[in-house]
């Protein structure tokens, strides 16, 4: 019993430490998101950081360009959550002890 349990432990603590090298990895994976006419991107790391917001310089005083931004950086840290949440959630998997019937509460 004891055996199995620090196994367990064990376990644990080396998805632990993948998990923490799979956030830093993500610090370098990023998503990008333009208009249509590329004057307006943003570039977020999958850690939904922001990494980058380039505006051309005829757009700077526009009306809409707040509105337009949000939407393009909703848009990538929605794919960046997305990102994160699939390797995050694949390395944790890995990680899980075998417990009958675990494996359906993360579908």
């Amino acid at each position: 019993m004891f055996g199995d349990l620090m196994g367990m432990m064990g376990k644990l603590k080396e998805t632990q430490q993948k998990v923490e090298e799979t956030k830093k990895r993500l610090d370098t994976v990023y998503v990008e998101e333009s208009n249509s006419d590329g004057s307006l991107s943003v570039r977020v790391t999958a850690n939904k950081s922001i990494a980058k917001i380039d505006i051309a310089p005829s757009r700077e005083n526009e009306p809409n360009l707040p509105t337009e931004l949000t939407e393009l950086l909703n848009t990538a840290l929605d794919k960046a959550g997305k990102i994160q949440e699939a390797e995050l959630g694949a390395v944790a998997k890995e990680g899980m002890p075998n417990i009958p019937g675990l494996d359906k509460m993360f579908r």
